[in-house]
């Protein structure tokens, strides 16, 4: 095989074997309220939406996603269990066969009015 011709193989296949090596890169994000957290599942619900149209996630939280809490001046990590209904997050996520899987989760605010019951 000339020269030539190996330069062109290698061309043509290197960048298939790179692209099959790198993880699948996060392809949505949702903002939105904390609905519900199950500890249990590793889950959050988190509702979003524009105008009248509402929209419930479902993401399952594998343990070793970064939580960051933005309300302090200095970004710090925090677990699942810091995460309360009524707190609004930003999510990167991507689909998988068993649904939604979070990459990060970042605490933005929390909501003033509507989460907490009241006697």
């Amino acid at each position: 095989m000339s020269r030539v011709s190996l330069m062109l193989v290698l061309c043509l296949v290197a960048p298939l074997t790179l692209a099959a090596q790198q993880p699948p890169a996060p392809h949505d994000s949702v903002r939105g309220a904390i609905r519900a957290v199950d500890m249990r599942a590793r889950s959050l619900e988190v509702t979003t939406g524009v105008g009248f149209a509402l929209r419930v996630v479902r993401i399952s939280v594998p343990a070793g996603v970064p939580i960051t809490d933005r309300r302090d001046a200095q970004p710090k990590l925090i677990g699942l269990a810091a995460l309360k209904p009524g707190d609004v997050v930003r999510a990167v996520f991507g689909g998988k066969p068993t649904g939604f899987v979070a990459y990060t989760i970042e605490r933005v605010g929390r909501m003033e009015s509507g989460v907490e019951t009241t006697p």
